[in-house]
């Protein structure tokens, strides 16, 4: 099996894709790779130029944001087959506004951003398939941190 083949396999596993079509699977394929990172290795940081979207294949991935008073603070632990780096296929934003850090060694696949977008906008049916699914992961992550925000400000404090 050939390299492109191994990529389309991997991508029809991933919910995010159930819906495309085969030429869509082609045309994500030749957009991805294959990216392994290990234990305590950084993905990207806040910061950082937004370039890829990855979904995370294998391991476990730690989201990150600092605080000027409490240091690096986790927000989310993505695993098999969530999105890390949604952002980046956004029409605005254009840094990371978060850091990963790889809780296990971790396989990922990696998406050109920048072209993604342009193949969605391209082809309307893809680029509704994607941001469909993406919108869904955007909702969940700001529910979980709504949740996180109602545990930190709902401790009563110590005076």
């Amino acid at each position: 099996m050939n390299k492109k083949q191994s990529l389309i396999n991997l991508l029809q596993a991933i919910p995010l894709f159930h819906e495309l079509s085969e030429e869509h699977f082609n045309t994500v394929a030749e957009i991805s790779h294959i990216v392994e990172i290990s234990k305590d290795d950084t993905l990207f940081s806040e910061g950082d130029k937004e370039d890829y979207l990855y979904i995370v294949l294998e391991g476990r991935i730690a989201i990150e944001i600092s605080s000027p008073t409490r240091g690096r603070l986790r927000i989310y632990t993505a695993e098999p087959m969530d999105i890390v780096g949604w952002s980046s296929v956004t029409p605005v934003v254009r840094q990371r506004t978060a850091s990963t850090r790889a809780v296990l060694d971790s396989r990922l696949i990696a998406l050109d951003a920048q072209t993604l977008r342009k193949l969605g906008d391209a082809d309307p049916e893809l680029g509704y398939i994607i941001m469909h699914r993406i919108a869904n992961v955007i909702a969940g992550r700001l529910m979980a941190t709504r949740l996180q925000l109602l545990d930190l400000f709902g401790q009563p404090t110590e005076e």
